[in-house]
């Protein structure tokens, strides 16, 4: 009988239960926004620095400026989103997905220039560190807004596969999933 004097057959421990899907949930948001937020910061340096550069190089005005610096930001951005970010998600509709970007990217431009604008030819406040840091408050402010409508509505997620999917379903007969018993093994072919 072995080693037990009752002659009980002891019980492998379980595998771990997964893990719950708030957690799962809030674990891809976190890399979600940590991914946003690595394209988001070199979007920014682009943005700032194409906006010193033009400001001391050229006689536009503080706005217009910004105005040139956020659309080479958004350039940029997009194809860090894209290829990076949201490289996992949905790319069958990209004209309906650039034709989001550029009208979300619209509404953060009016939001980050407004902050400026307010700044300058509302208050005054128009030096060189004056305009940067209103530049800068922004595009915070602005990158709120992007976050949320990009994630939302531009770079949607994919569908995962119900028990009705056809190609990839692990259900369908003669996927490899499917020739598994609940034990792991291969089943018997019927």
């Amino acid at each position: 009988m072995g080693h037990g004097s009752s002659g009980a057959r002891t019980v492998p421990p379980a595998p771990p239960a997964p893990r719950g899907g708030l957690r799962q949930r809030l674990d891809r948001l976190v890399r979600e926004a940590l991914k946003f937020g690595a394209v988001g910061g070199a979007g920014v340096l682009v943005n700032l620095l194409v906006f010193n550069l033009v400001r001391h190089v050229t006689d536009l005005q503080v706005v217009r400026a910004s105005i040139v610096a956020t659309v080479a930001a958004i350039v940029f951005n997009y194809l860090g989103f894209r290829y990076f970010t949201y490289r996992d998600r949905d790319k069958s509709g990209r004209t309906r997905e650039m034709t989001l970007f550029l009208l979300f990217s619209a509404v953060g431009l009016v939001i980050e220039n407004g902050v400026l604008y307010t700044a300058t030819y509302g208050f005054g406040w128009d030096s060189p560190l004056q305009s940067n840091v209103f530049k800068f408050l922004g595009i915070g402010l602005g990158t709120l807004f992007r976050f949320w409508s990009y994630r939302s509505w531009v770079f949607r997620t994919l569908p995962v596969p119900g028990p009705g999917a056809r190609e990839d379903s692990p259900g369908e007969p003669g996927h490899p999933a499917a020739l598994r018993e609940t034990d792991g093994s291969p089943a018997a072919h019927r």
